[in-house]
């Protein structure tokens, strides 16, 4: 079996988008925008022999607040410009009850089942409670990249940034920051 990093996009791999004091995803191209030194973290994760696979919801297909083209445009960029093994999308909102939706953990296992992951050596690097709750329910660890709206977010590891989140990857992170799993 193979062990994945899972990375949820926005707020991971791209910036999110504070507006009224809310933050909230890129809802068009024209918003879009990848973090720095993305593309060198996620080239390190896969040199530390990882899959990358990014899980991302996006409700806001749903509620008519962004294009299905807008959302292919960015899709686009996080394929052409990542080392990424597959991106895989939920459009629905949680009315639909899908399983795909986080924290439900239907796009990680159906990443599980495509690639022979072993989802207890796998990690999932996210900006919220439904991502680190998505990895509880999938089995695998939660890392939480830090930020001002998920303080009180419960995690496996809490890190400043997708550069820490390699570090600890690599084994020179150390066991600090919010370690609730041992």
């Amino acid at each position: 079996m193979r062990k994945a990093v899972f990375l949820d996009r926005d707020g991971v791999i791209n910036r999110v988008i504070v507006e009224d004091g809310q933050v909230r995803s890129p809802r068009s191209f024209a918003e879009f925008e990848l973090t720095d030194g993305a593309a060198a973290c996620l080239q390190a994760i896969r040199a530390l022999g990882y899959l990358v696979i990014v899980v991302t919801n996006q409700p806001d297909i749903a509620r008519g607040k962004m294009s299905a083209s807008d959302l292919e445009k960015m899709s686009e960029v996080v394929r052409s410009r990542l080392a990424i093994d597959d991106m895989l999308v939920c459009p629905h909102d949680d009315v639909h009850n899908c399983m795909c939706r986080k924290p439900k953990p239907g796009m990680l296992l159906e990443a599980k089942e495509k690639y022979d992951i072993d989802l207890g050596k796998s990690y999932l690097v996210g900006d919220g409670w439904k991502d680190m709750e998505a990895a509880r329910n999938a089995g695998c660890r939660g890392v939480l990249i830090g930020a001002d709206y998920n303080k009180g977010v419960e995690c496996f590891k809490r890190v400043e940034g997708l550069e820490e989140a390699v570090r600890l990857l690599s084994g020179n992170g150390g066991a600090r920051n919010g370690d609730l799993s041992g």
